[in-house]
């Protein structure tokens, strides 16, 4: 416990419910800059060893203990994206970030609510900053550039703040946060209000189930894009498919290979999406763009690496 420091002496050692208490926002943190929970578990794993290793005074020593584990956090996480860029160029297939259900969605998740959270997902806040279409965008950003623009646009530190944690001059940071801006906002589609979403979501599950290529066809943009993530650990396509035509010819031709395969409306990073179920286990959680009113962008995480919180048997599918 904290005890009163004395005049001449050091701070106190702070409370461990003090330093505990950082650890969703370092999961926030961690998993916007990486894009994968399982690497943003590690980065905060790897923080919290480097706190318990230092000595004893130079603990009491930190003012802010919250903000040395933020400053530590975003280092490590500064060194895995420039070794993820090489782990990615050798990844079979497409990279796409992990996906998260919504809290109340998760499965296997918080049910009876005593204790804390049972899973790192659960620590993670769903906003606009962890669509799939936003995560995306930020994987093609230089690791300096989306440090920058997530300290500072999504968790608003001021750039002196983030000159001092990334090891760059403000004004430098400024440059690096307003490129990553130019990013965003050239990438970025036009906003769908989430009911929009969810019911065209849902005309699109339904149009799968029948096996509708003509309907598929007038949901999805001409031009769309889907990209299909199964890390060599499932089936998935390489390279993404493009055209409205081609796609739904793809997903019906994988519902005909998949006799039972069950669709279900789900929260995917905030946004509505669907996840497809086989075998009473998870097999694709898909995450959706749109614009105009219809689908331009559909990304399907199979890698079972990454669908851990979707995994177990979900009561409601009985």
């Amino acid at each position: 416990m904290n005890t009163p420091s004395q005049p001449g002496q050091e701070r106190p050692v702070p409370e461990l419910s003090v330093i505990v208490g950082e650890r969703r926002q370092l999961i926030n943190l961690a998993y916007r800059l990486l894009g994968s929970l399982a690497e943003a578990e590690d980065a905060v794993q790897e923080t919290y060893a480097r706190w318990y290793a230092l000595p004893r005074r130079q603990q009491e020593a930190i003012a802010s203990p919250g903000a040395w584990l933020t400053t530590v956090a975003t280092r490590v996480c500064l060194d895995l994206l420039g070794s993820a860029r090489a782990r990615r160029e050798r990844y079979v297939g497409e990279w796409i970030p992990e996906p998260l259900p919504d809290r109340s969605e998760w499965i296997g998740g918080p049910a009876g609510g005593s204790g804390g959270p049972a899973d790192p997902a659960d620590w993670v806040t769903l906003d606009e900053s962890v669509s799939m279409a936003f995560l995306v965008v930020l994987e093609a950003m230089t690791p300096a550039e989306r440090v920058a623009f997530i300290l500072h646009d999504v968790f608003r530190y001021p750039f002196p703040e983030v000159a001092g944690i990334v090891g760059r001059t403000p004004a430098a940071c400024r440059q690096l946060a307003a490129s990553a801006r130019r990013r965003i906002r050239a990438a970025q589609a036009p906003a769908t209000p989430t009911g929009a979403q969810a019911g065209l979501v849902r005309h699109f599950k339904e149009a799968w189930e029948a096996r509708d290529i003509t309907a598929l066809i007038a949901l999805l943009a001409p031009d769309a894009t889907m990209t299909a993530d199964g890390g060599g650990l499932a089936g998935a396509a390489l390279r993404p498919v493009r055209g409205g035509e081609r796609i739904a010819q793809y997903l019906v031709h994988l519902a005909d290979r998949a006799p039972g395969l069950t669709l279900l409306e789900r929260t995917v990073n905030g946004r509505p999406g669907l996840v497809a179920r086989h075998g009473g286990r998870t097999a694709t959680v898909a995450a959706f763009e749109l614009a105009d009113g219809r689908i331009t962008r559909i990304w399907a995480v199979r890698n079972p690496e990454k669908l851990r919180p979707w995994t177990e048997d979900d009561p409601r599918d009985g």
